[in-house]
């Protein structure tokens, strides 16, 4: 997948995850039913063990990639300074089949299955390049803080 920086969207803006805990990069595409992320995995991600991204991080990674879907009606700004809190409150189905390593980039798409206010279910497929690293069907919640 070819990233060109003109047609990025910076993950800040849908999510309230940072460092360390943030396992998104950029948003390639997104709309109200479906997203598309990219993350390259760093040697020093706190999920990394043994030169691998472990399971946890995958998980990690889905969930983040499935959020902004449902996290987009938050930050609908860029200024926006909303705090929100968000957990997955499902896993309906996880296939894991294989663990890329550091350095490797990885690429999510996610789409909604079901929203109902603020919970919905998303079923997401991340690739290292063309090979299915992990598929998952979760369900999420995200709320904001006053």
């Amino acid at each position: 997948m070819e990233l060109k920086e003109e047609n990025l969207i910076n993950i800040h803006h849908f999510l309230p995850h940072r460092e360390p805990m943030l396992m998104v990069d950029y948003i390639l595409e997104l709309t109200p039913e479906k997203v598309v992320t990219s993350f390259e995995i760093k040697s020093d991600n706190i999920f990394v063990h043994n030169n691998q991204f472990i399971e946890a991080g995958l998980i990690e990674h889905s969930a983040q990639t499935s959020s902004s879907i449902l996290g987009q009606s938050f930050f609908a700004s860029p200024e926006s300074n909303t705090k929100v809190i968000g957990f997955i409150t499902n896993i309906k189905k996880i296939e894991i089949f294989g663990l890329p390593e550091a350095g490797n980039k990885i690429f999510s798409k996610a789409s909604l299955i079901s929203k109902y206010e603020n919970i919905c279910q998303i079923f997401c497929e991340t690739f290292l390049d063309e090979k299915l690293v992990i598929r998952t069907e979760i369900s999420l919640f995200i709320q904001e803080v006053k």
